[in-house]
């Protein structure tokens, strides 16, 4: 099983990204095609959602033919019960946790993660690069699927394939991108680390220890511990009161980077609480236990309201239509903490059913 590991935070000053666009086709520079010996996994992809982690896992579940729906693999994994927020509003939030977990609740859904991860600064930094490289392109002459961490800007990115120079791999895209990325670069841009993975299919565990480890999990990375949250950023309810906090603060949202991460952090948790309503429903229909079943509906009842809240404060501040005066209409603040606190005590109350059901399972 990969080892807990701890990223390093950084503000990631990405503006005007778009995660939700098609992947770009592959462009080589300097070479004619006849050229290049591209090995590539065909109609391998990156699924565009807003967290990409769980995007880039939905990909390869696919290219494998896996049918898993991206419901039950946001919740059963415990994205869907994710939320990380910084005291500032960094847009690192979705991405800045521990998110070793994942891998051991992954193996319940049915498919197996291997992986390599190292930062810069690490004495063995060129071998592990090597290794990483050498990891993929196996991987991909044996048709296995993969991904890792920032190939362009700091997201996820399926590795789709390779050529002599680097990595082929679809995901959030911006101008200015590499195509390949040469094999040598990977974990020496904005963040200075490797990590990449390779998926395996594995088997499933029965649905009722999927559904129960998940909700463990929820219940326990809710409470903001070290080994998964670190410094400065907090999880559960707490995470709300920080992300409330920081619109209180008058001057907080004059800094570009934290108005890109209130919007960032809006639309991923959103997300994954919308996933987290449909994961509960399709936990209550498979386990078909009466005696759940009014718990269930309990949930699914305070992540709806969670979901709806969050969703609103997406329509008050949105991604791609907002203007710089929302971030001073002291009116539309005012609306986005109301939808927070709603947010927030519904998620308190949603955990309580949780452990509810945990204890029933």
């Amino acid at each position: 099983m990969i080892k807990k590991i701890k990223r390093r935070i950084v503000v990631i000053g990405v503006l005007g990204v778009l995660l939700a666009v098609p992947t770009l086709s592959a462009k080589k520079k300097d070479k004619k095609p006849e050229e290049t010996n591209i090995v590539k996994l065909e109609n391998l992809s990156w699924k565009p959602m807003w967290t990409t982690h769980a995007a880039c896992i939905k990909g390869c579940l696919d290219y494998l033919e896996m049918d898993v729906s991206d419901a039950w693999l946001f919740g059963a994994s415990g994205h869907a019960f994710v939320i990380n927020i910084h005291e500032q509003l960094c847009p690192s939030g979705p991405t800045a946790w521990n998110t070793s977990p994942t891998f051991e609740l992954g193996s319940n859904v049915g498919y197996e993660t291997e992986g390599i991860f190292a930062e810069s600064s690490n004495p063995d930094f060129e071998k592990k690069q090597s290794e990483a490289w050498d990891m993929v392109r196996k991987a991909i002459d044996e048709g296995f699927p993969g991904y890792g961490w920032e190939l362009n800007i700091p997201e996820y990115y399926v590795i789709n394939g390779y050529d002599e120079e680097g990595y082929y791999y679809s995901g959030p895209i911006m101008q200015g991108y590499k195509m390949p990325l040469p094999w040598k670069e990977l974990g020496t841009m904005e963040v200075p680390m490797i990590e990449v993975y390779v998926v395996k299919p594995g088997e499933p565990r029965d649905d009722r220890t999927t559904v129960k480890e998940a909700l463990e999990f929820a219940l326990e990375i809710s409470e903001s511990p070290e080994e998964w949250i670190f410094e400065d950023y907090s999880a559960g309810p707490e995470a709300f009161d920080l992300w409330i906090a920081a619109l209180e603060t008058d001057t907080l949202l004059e800094n570009p980077e934290c108005v890109h991460g209130f919007k960032y952090n809006a639309q991923v948790w959103t997300e994954c609480r919308m996933y987290a309503v449909e994961f509960l429903k399709q936990a209550k229909e498979r386990l078909a236990d009466p005696g759940l079943d009014p718990l269930f509906d309990e949930a699914i009842d305070h992540y709806d309201r969670v979901a709806r809240s969050l969703y609103r404060v997406t329509e008050l501040y949105p991604w791609y239509t907002g203007k710089p005066s929302f971030f001073t209409d002291k009116e539309r603040l005012a609306k986005a903490v109301a939808a927070l606190r709603v947010a927030r005590d519904a998620e308190a109350k949603g955990l309580e059913t949780l452990a509810k059901i945990v204890e029933v399972l």
